[in-house]
């Protein structure tokens, strides 16, 4: 109860101020908000003066209902702020209208034009994208997924962190839609849509090949990821079909963290044998091979896997093996509504190719 304190009026007797209209004014003004708690279908039918089932039909844009209810009904649902509960939808339809995407890392450039080719698919479909970051850690990959599939999302596009992927057979078998993206699934048999990273690899040293070079430095990604360890085998082919053996000095894998490529870097253009050319095996590490080579007081050739933002505008500019990562996203998002559709039974493998841009970082010939 509020407490009322007493002041002296203009004749100078005591007395209480009434608060009372104020308070009413307040409670009016709150009992349309429902502070904390949604309006409900039954609010719109008070407010409106119809039955529930009539509000249904307007909020599920169901026939049956005459335009001036019609009208009255959205007037009404205006003036509360109501909107559908879809968690009561699921419920009845079994469908979320929702699906969700695992990335590697939210903040990797190449995993925007991904991330957006799913969403406008997912979009024309009328569903909502829901996605989060593994962080390379299949523990939190296998968290995310398994919250996501809590949530009841209808399908996944995932981009995998781990190698052991038999923590989803349960949802595969109650019917969520999977697709993997850029990398396979482990021990599971489930659709990938993937890069050429072998092809693109060996293309791209080939590259550097036919240039003149043959002590060519490959620094990639943890050898556990399958795009690193595809590329590597690309360089090693390139290197196997000019003939040139290859020294384990010139051959890098590990975190892509710039400290640990910049080592790499520099351990391979140093000593009495040094690379004169280097193929990065991502766009981070393209970056950092960018930084240390701005130091050296030669000229070394360069091709990185992954096209970077502004390298048409360095001098020179980068050479690198593109992937289409919009191509990639677009793909697993179609192919994953296409499941949904019940048209796709037997899992796939789809292999995207790759493109070689040249700018002139890969065209500069040996200095030694």
């Amino acid at each position: 109860m509020a407490r009322r304190i007493p002041v002296d009026d203009r004749t100078g007797h005591r007395t209480v101020p009434d608060t009372s209209r104020r308070a009413d004014r307040l409670a009016d003004r709150l009992s349309g908000s429902r502070y904390g708690n949604r309006p409900t279908m039954k609010d719109v039918a008070a407010r409106a003066g119809v039955g529930l089932k009539t509000v249904s039909r307007v909020v599920n844009g169901e026939p049956g209902v005459t335009p001036e209810t019609e009208q009255r009904v959205q007037e009404a649902i205006d003036a509360l702020g109501f909107r559908r509960n879809d968690s009561a939808r699921v419920l009845r339809k079994g469908r979320t209208a929702s699906i969700g995407l695992v990335l590697e890392d939210l903040a990797d450039p190449f995993y925007g034009p991904l991330s957006r080719a799913v969403e406008e698919v997912a979009r024309a479909h009328g569903a909502l994208l829901i996605n989060g970051s593994s962080a390379e850690d299949p523990d939190r990959e296998q968290e995310l997924v398994l919250a996501l599939c809590a949530r009841r999302v209808d399908g996944l596009v995932v981009i995998p962190a781990g190698d052991d992927h038999r923590y989803l057979e349960p949802e595969l078998r109650a019917g969520v839609a999977t697709v993997f993206v850029d990398r396979p699934a482990g021990k599971i048999d489930a659709d990938v849509v993937l890069s050429d990273s072998y092809g693109g690899a060996r293309d791209g040293v080939a590259h550097l090949i036919a240039h003149g070079h043959r002590r060519i430095g490959f620094i990639g990604d943890m050898p556990r990821i399958h795009t690193a360890a595809e590329r590597l085998r690309g360089y090693r082919a390139a290197m196997e079909d000019a003939g040139i053996p290859v020294e384990e000095t010139w051959m890098s894998l590990g975190v892509t963290d710039p400290e640990r490529v910049r080592r790499a870097a520099e351990e391979m253009l140093s000593g009495p044998s040094p690379v004169t050319a280097v193929f990065a095996g991502n766009n981070r590490v393209t970056v950092t091979v960018i930084r240390v080579l701005a130091e050296q007081s030669r000229r070394i050739a360069l091709v990185g896997f992954d096209d970077i933002e502004l390298a048409d505008l360095l001098q020179p500019g980068v050479t690198v093996i593109a992937q289409d990562a919009a191509a990639l996203g677009r793909t697993a998002a179609e192919r994953l509504f296409r499941q949904l559709d019940g048209s796709l039974v037997v899992p796939e493998r789809i292999e995207l190719p790759t493109r070689l841009i040249t700018r002139g970082s890969g065209e500069l010939p040996p200095t030694d």
